[in-house]
């Protein structure tokens, strides 16, 4: 998404061109890719743990710290190995979105005018609210202590960003719309 709207705002007259099928195809297939390495380095962990404290987890689905409090080995490695995965993936993911948005708002900074720099902000602003909540609860989610963990927490945390922000993430994309704004108010 901040590719698309770097190429929007930055470039809009190669948009059609910068944007097509292929180059969607192709970011396609690398989220695709990297989602399934990172679950298969996961299921790889989960399945090579020797669990002893029962099969119950006070969650929706399995999540990786519920897992790892079910082990009786030191999980403390694995749990660290995971995280470095995970980090690496996500700084690199954060890294493009970082130099995207710098490039837009230096793109943004130069309309000359109050309303179009408007527009371009007002098209950027749902997909920094999506990524901010989402980054946000999956940041708390993970790498808080688990000392700090407690059930009914870790359950809001685990619904907020598993279910809450796909959920509102249809309304935030349409904000703009002017019969979504008619039927709320």
């Amino acid at each position: 998404m901040s590719y698309d709207r770097y190429v929007a705002i930055c470039k809009p007259l190669h948009y059609g061109t910068l944007l097509g099928s292929r180059a969607c195809v192709h970011m396609a297939a690398a989220a695709w890719a990297t989602g399934f390495l990172n679950a298969l380095l996961h299921t790889a962990n989960t399945f090579s743990l020797p669990l002893c404290k029962g099969n119950v987890l006070d969650q929706f689905f399995c999540e990786i710290p519920q897992i790892l409090k079910l082990s009786y080995s030191n999980s403390y490695l694995r749990e660290l190995e995971l995280l470095v995965v995970g980090v690496s993936y996500a700084f690199g993911c954060f890294v493009l979105f970082v130099v995207s948005y710098v490039q837009i708002f230096r793109a943004m900074l130069r309309i000359p005018s109050e309303q179009g720099r408007h527009k371009a902000f007002s098209t950027c602003l749902p997909h920094l609210a999506v990524v901010s909540l989402f980054v946000s609860t999956g940041m708390f989610a993970y790498l808080k202590p688990p000392s700090v963990s407690s059930s009914s927490l870790d359950l809001v945390v685990s619904f907020l960003y598993s279910v809450l922000t796909p959920a509102v993430n249809p309304l935030i994309y349409s904000m703009r719309n002017q019969e979504l704004k008619d039927a709320l108010i």
